[in-house]
């Protein structure tokens, strides 16, 4: 939260030094909560994933220069960025501009669940009961409590399905889909083979491969410039976050080992998939899709498919960045979930032109 809260400042103030940005950023947080992380003393009995992270919000509320080499970490998801200082713009603090997309984002993804599932069920209370409960899913609810993208990039996630799926909006769905990728660039692996399938499947999506290669491109821009601005490198990332915590990223990052970084996979791969709801998930898409299930029939291939790509790009995200934190994964845990009612509850192929085709 620190770090976005500098962000809208140098953001704002592009001339102000780091000095009065870290003053007035820990200033409102230790006005706004005395407990917030760092502020406070360090717990010597925090169990720490990478060596140092149990005092690294200590030396940041005390160090402006280490502060500062902190922020480019953040800097690479620029359309939750502009958010956030399109909130401050409007008069609030930095740090209720932060917290309001998360709250505002629950909101909406709540509607447009509930939108979706009319289409889908044509049955209000039933719509109703299954938003209800989906809106008390503990990620999603996770989510809307901290101060992060992840509920934006979910509601632009599921704003680009809804267009393409239901509204048949393909121009929609690809910016929706770039404003994702600018909240949170991983995303980008998803798309890219989701378009893998809808090429190979474009007469059932009924979408130009012309216009499929054009609307790539615009997700590949934009994925491409957000990684030509950053600043810092994949092996930095890594460590800050699992093996050892480093105060200076940008100027003196330390060396980084394969052996560090395989050892780490192999410890908590099976960890993290198995707290997650992944597992739990794919007992339920094997489900539904055994009934009159073949090879042959392509609409069974293009659920499969789509379903094997969520997998997929869960698992090559976990390789890039080992960690399946909940909250993180609600775009996909939801993804699932709509899929699997749609799939069960509609009386046509999931990827049909309309609802009215193949009554």
């Amino acid at each position: 939260m620190e770090a976005y809260m500098g962000l809208i400042y140098k953001t704002e103030y592009p001339d102000m030094k780091i000095e009065e940005i870290h003053h007035k950023v820990y200033s409102e947080l230790k006005e706004k909560n005395p407990d917030f992380a760092g502020l406070g003393p360090v717990d010597p009995m925090v169990e720490e994933v990478a060596k140092g992270e149990s005092t690294y919000y200590k030396i940041l509320s005390e160090n402006p220069k280490a502060y500062e080499e902190e922020l480019p970490l953040f800097a690479v998801k620029p359309f939750y960025n502009f958010m956030n200082w399109l909130f401050f713009k409007l008069g609030l603090d930095a740090s209720a501009a932060t917290f309001l997309i998360s709250v505002i984002s629950y909101a909406l993804i709540l509607i447009l669940i509930f939108c979706f599932l009319l289409k889908i069920l044509k049955n209000h209370t039933l719509a109703l009961i299954i938003t209800v409960l989906i809106s008390l899913f503990k990620p999603l609810l996770e989510s809307s409590r901290h101060a992060s993208p992840d509920s934006l990039s979910c509601l632009l996630l599921l704003a680009s399905f809804y267009t393409l799926l239901i509204k048949r909006i393909f121009f929609s769905a690809t910016i929706f889909a770039v404003l994702c990728i600018l909240t949170r660039p991983e995303y980008f692996i998803f798309y890219s083979f989701l378009y893998i399938l809808m090429y190979f499947y474009s007469d059932r999506f009924q979408i130009g491969k012309k216009t499929l290669f054009l609307s790539y491109g615009y997700l590949f821009a934009s994925f491409f410039l957000i990684q030509f601005f950053n600043q810092v490198s994949w092996s930095v990332l890594f460590m800050n976050q699992f093996t050892k915590v480093q105060i200076y990223p940008i100027s003196q990052p330390d060396q980084f080992y394969f052996s560090d970084y395989f050892q780490f996979i192999k410890r908590n791969i099976m960890l993290e998939f198995n707290s997650s709801y992944f597992p739990l998930l794919l007992i339920f898409i094997v489900i539904i899709l055994a009934h009159n299930f073949s090879l042959r029939n392509r609409k069974n291939q293009i659920q499969c498919l789509f379903f094997v790509i969520i997998y997929a790009s869960v698992f090559l995200r976990f390789l890039i960045f080992p960690s399946l934190v909940n909250r993180m994964m609600i775009g996909f845990y939801l993804l699932i979930i709509l899929s699997m009612v749609y799939i069960q509850n509609s009386k046509v192929d999931m990827f049909k032109n309309s609802l009215e085709h193949g009554k």
